[in-house]
């Protein structure tokens, strides 16, 4: 009987030196918490009048359209305007070189505009605590490439204001001033 019992302890440490070793295999892709994101259609990396890093936009295509992926840094607290300007430049120190807004339906702005609201429209970005913003929003029925795509001939632009937009004054939703600034490119 003596002999027996001692067979089962050492089997359970064989046992349990197998499952210690098999655990020390895992990749880090088996690990909960590493989160892996498919590489986006198009992005824009922000920059602000200095080049300073302000954050990036992923955008990707959807059955629906187009969704776009914001995270901005090194912002106070508070509401910001953000738009999809027309033209795929960003020249600071005022990024006018974006152009207007991205309208390719020929519409006026802001949501609460009986007259608007065109493509390049978007909600307010809200920055908590913590100077970092994040925000996703579909764009529906809109493409990335074609006729009356958001990546045209002069391509586009992703743009942060210095204040809220007011969802209904046309052109700009009495944002302010453009204080980021990405070109949106392919890939």
């Amino acid at each position: 009987m003596a002999k027996f019992q001692g067979q089962k302890i050492w089997g359970a440490a064989a046992l349990a030196g197998a499952m210690l070793v098999t655990a020390g295999c895992t990749t880090g892709a088996d690990k909960p918490d590493v989160v892996t994101s498919p590489p986006s259609d198009a992005s824009a990396h922000l920059v602000d009048a200095r080049g300073a890093d302000r954050g990036r936009v992923d955008i990707y295509r959807t059955s629906s359209g187009l969704r776009l992926e914001v995270v901005a840094r090194g912002f106070a607290p508070g509401q910001y305007g953000m738009h999809v300007h027309s033209v795929g430049q960003c020249a600071g120190p005022d990024f006018a070189s974006a152009g207007g807004h991205w309208n390719p339906t020929s519409k006026q702005h802001g949501r609460d505009n009986p007259q608007g609201a065109h493509h390049g429209d978007l909600p307010n970005l809200v920055i908590d605590s913590g100077e970092i913003g994040r925000a996703t929003v579909n764009l529906v029925g809109t493409r990335l490439d074609g006729d009356g795509a958001l990546i045209d001939a002069d391509g586009a632009a992703f743009v942060i204001h210095a204040g809220p937009d007011d969802y209904r004054s046309d052109p700009a939703g009495n944002s302010g001033a453009r204080v980021a600034c990405g070109v949106i490119t392919r890939g």
